[in-house]
């Protein structure tokens, strides 16, 4: 059941990104794979700021701001 929460909230927090960057998201798929890699990544950052997140909502907030830290890598590193 954990796997299936791990999903959903990857599918969401990349969904929410993507809208959130004017972007429109990337299809299930890709917001799904956008939203886990920005839930690893956010919570790396998290744990070297010193926050964590508490529930379901931190978890997504936490997730949805690392996959916007995502997104603006990667348009960085297309546009160089």
């Amino acid at each position: 059941m954990d796997f299936l929460w791990f999903i959903i909230i990857g599918a969401v927090a990349g969904w929410l990104a993507g809208t959130l960057m004017k972007g429109g998201g990337f299809g299930l798929l890709g917001d799904i794979i956008v939203g886990i890699l920005g839930g690893i990544v956010g919570g790396w950052i998290a744990r070297e700021v010193g926050i964590g997140g508490e529930g379901l909502i931190g978890h997504l907030l936490i997730a949805t701001g690392g996959a916007i830290v995502l997104i603006l890598l990667v348009r960085m590193i297309k546009k160089a």
